[in-house]
């Protein structure tokens, strides 16, 4: 871990965040040294980066112990940071709020400091040392569009109390599990471990969730297609309840059959059962339940046409997922009026071959594109003379995960 001064000195971290040197960045880290320096009055800072994050496919899966393929994108948030001496951890940053809070006093309060606290009390109760230190941070991931900037700045936090005063040594599950435990406890969100997992470990990332958390990075040939983002300009703050009524009803579905969780059910009962189900426990929560098992095979098929190069089939799959996460996981509007996803998802498809599917939690937030590189300029241009440019993110993958230079 080293100290950055000057701006220059972080030329050659770029091409591995950003998938190449841009004059922007370099811009955007000379901005956020020269605020932490005049903030806090430190000379020097260390620097880290963690990204957000798209969902491939999975849709909806990991809380009932499902597979997901997933990966980390360009958009990021960078922090400079140094520790302080004392107890007490301050947080300024260009597109939030400013937090202070000491380390003794984790009792919930409102906005991102709940999160920080929550990181911080999931690390401190399992053993690990927290103390203060001074942050400045800087994000390009837009807030409520299901990217993740909550798992991104969670693990933020985690990975710098990792670094100044635990030398390391907190293996990357539990600072991805802190991300979660602040979710869950101190914001009230019932989510499961995908997006700080992914965040935490970087690239194209095969997740594994039946049991203890298992992943691997999948290395593969990205230059055949491009990731693009449609923001529908609606945003998942309020919306917990809807993304709840998810895995509660897929454990419903498992409870039927004297589980926990659907991975615990056999995919054959299941089936075998399903009018029963959906006659005792609804017809909602039996769609979804189906979405899970089709979805877990998606991922599989998804990983082996990645692996071959084979773009048809890529997209075939993301329509197929976004096309049941629409109609079974029922997760793409807030009511019968709501269409915006649903006319994205169609409009994306007739500009050119594409796989369209509405990204992450759903009910706002964005719908994902997967574009084969000869469409992607074509298609970049028609959903911004449609949509408006500041709604149209497309995406390089990022080969690391959250770092400190």
């Amino acid at each position: 871990m080293r100290k950055f001064s000057n701006a220059s000195d972080v030329l050659p971290y770029l091409d591995s965040l950003y998938g190449r040197k841009n004059v922007r960045e370099l811009e955007r880290y000379k901005e956020v040294l020269k605020q932490f320096k005049q903030i806090y009055g430190h000379t020097s800072a260390y620097l880290c980066s963690s990204s957000g994050r798209v969902e491939f496919v999975g849709n909806h899966t990991d809380h009932n112990g499902g597979r997901v393929l997933a990966c980390t994108v360009s958009l990021d948030i960078v922090a400079a940071f140094c520790p302080n001496g004392t107890d007490v951890i301050n947080i300024q940053g260009s597109n939030r709020r400013s937090i202070s809070f000491s380390v003794r006093d984790l009792t919930k309060t409102p906005g991102c400091a709940s999160l920080t606290k929550g990181v911080v009390a999931y690390l401190k109760g399992q053993g690990y040392h927290v103390a203060g230190f001074d942050a400045y941070t800087d994000s390009t991931i837009p807030v409520g569009a299901g990217v993740s900037s909550s798992a991104a700045f969670e693990t933020v936090v985690g990975t710098i109390l990792n670094e100044l005063f635990n030398n390391g040594a907190i293996p990357i599950e539990q600072i991805a599990k802190a991300g979660q435990f602040a979710e869950n406890e101190y914001f009230d969100k019932p989510c499961g471990l995908l997006d700080q997992s992914v965040v935490a470990v970087g690239g194209l990332v095969a997740l594994d969730f039946a049991d203890t958390l298992s992943y691997n990075r999948v290395q593969t040939d990205f230059s055949k297609i491009n990731l693009v983002l449609i923001n529908t300009g609606t945003s998942h703050a309020n919306l917990s309840p809807l993304y709840a009524s998810i895995p509660a009803e897929m454990k419903a579905v498992a409870s039927y059959f004297g589980k926990q969780r659907l991975i615990e059910v056999d995919e054959q009962t299941f089936f075998a059962n399903y009018d029963e189900v959906a006659k005792v426990v609804g017809v909602r929560p039996a769609l979804r339940a189906k979405h899970f098992y089709e979805e877990n095979h998606r991922v599989d098929e998804v990983q082996q046409a990645l692996f071959v190069g084979d773009v048809n089939k890529v997209m075939e799959l993301v329509n197929s997922s976004g096309d049941s996460s629409l109609y079974q996981l029922q997760n793409c509007a807030v009511n019968d009026s709501d269409t915006a996803i649903a006319d994205i998802i169609k409009t994306a498809r007739n500009i050119c071959p594409c796989g369209a599917r509405v990204h992450g939690g759903g009910f706002a937030g964005t719908v994902l594109c997967v574009v084969p590189t000869q469409y992607a300029n074509h298609f970049v241009e028609q959903v911004c003379a449609i949509y408006g440019a500041d709604k149209v993110l497309p995406l390089r993958l990022r080969s690391v995960g959250a770092i400190i230079m």
